[in-house]
């Protein structure tokens, strides 16, 4: 496959492997390079500069690949600089920022050879991440795991909206998990994919509870729902009596501090690593098309050939106007 995301970012597939806080390790980043997309490992959830640094460093023991390291911002309150630091330092081929304004990141990296990724969810992100200079966009759609848009707009929309609004690659995300989803992204104008839900559920993805893997594999699409709406930083998860629990106090007005402990990363880990159900998971929609958990080679290979079908099956539909 050839689109200038894979001529910008050196790989072989213009698939990304989302930031996955938590669970974006070096074995996760390094067999999704190694399969011909762009793996990642999280910066902002290993907390410190050193462990960074070693993350990067055994990355590059099992890949020789580019791969990049996310920088989740968001209220981080520029804990994030030193970290950033480190990936300068250690030369990481590329770096996505998502959940803040990334024109702070861009000033430090200017003049670094460090293909940049900005995560969004409308155009006047775009747009702004555009003018800020990222190589490449990730927009989201509603359909999405984890913090999502407050706008609540559909892949299948937002994807149109995003590619005519700005001249810089786009990556579709949101409810994508196949080669179906992958055709798809091309047909609304993107240039490559980006996921996150479906590479939890890939054997290299070692940090992830078995439970909380067998959980996506066994749910429908309709066992997702959005919590911290009231917050105004909304997310998808696996619906429980945890989740649902949230959703209810938040209708009777629970504010950030009633919430905190329930809604933290805490809370997150103990279910995503012990599967303790007082926590939750973060899971997208495409939870309803996930039914294995192969390894990361495998699924690219059935991800291509996948969608290799669809476009002959769109060739067969389309007739002789496929090939003018």
């Amino acid at each position: 496959m050839k689109t200038r995301v894979t001529e910008i970012f050196g790989i072989k597939y213009p698939i990304v492997q989302g930031g996955l806080a938590y669970l974006a390790y070096a074995e996760l980043a390094a067999a999704v390079s190694n399969a011909g997309g762009l793996g990642q490992i999280t910066a902002t959830t290993l907390g410190t500069p050193e462990r960074l640094r070693e993350e990067i460093r055994k990355v590059r023991t099992l890949t020789n690949k580019p791969f990049g390291v996310n920088f989740a911002i968001a209220r981080h309150d520029g804990k994030y600089q030193d970290l950033l630091e480190v990936a300068i330092e250690e030369k990481v081929p590329a770096i996505s920022i998502t959940g803040a304004n990334p024109q702070p990141v861009f000033e430090r990296i200017k003049g670094e050879n460090i293909r940049t990724l900005v995560l969004v969810s409308g155009v006047r992100q775009a747009q702004k991440a555009e003018e800020l200079g990222a190589d490449a966009l990730m927009a989201v759609g509603q359909e999405g795991g984890g913090h999502l848009g407050r706008d609540e707009i559909g892949t299948m929309v937002l994807i149109p909206r995003v590619t005519d609004a700005v001249a810089i690659p786009v990556l579709a995300s949101g409810g994508i998990g196949d080669g179906r989803g992958l055709l798809a992204a091309f047909a609304l104008g993107a240039e490559g994919i980006e996921m996150g839900t479906r590479f939890i559920a890939t054997q290299e993805c070692v940090h992830a509870n078995k439970k909380y893997k067998q959980a996506i594999v066994n749910a429908k699409e309709t066992d997702t729902v959005i919590i911290k709406k009231t917050l105004g930083s909304p997310g998808r998860v696996l619906k429980s009596e945890v989740t649902l629990d949230i959703i209810e106090r938040e209708k009777e007005g629970a504010t950030y501090e009633d919430l905190k402990d329930i809604i933290s990363g805490k809370a997150n880990c103990s279910y995503i690593y012990d599967g303790n159900e007082a926590g939750f998971g973060w899971v997208g929609q495409v939870i309803g098309l996930i039914n294995n958990i192969p390894t990361v080679q495998e699924l690219f290979d059935e991800m291509i050939l996948t969608a290799e079908k669809g476009l002959s099956r769109i060739g067969n539909i389309m007739g002789e106007r496929t090939h003018r």
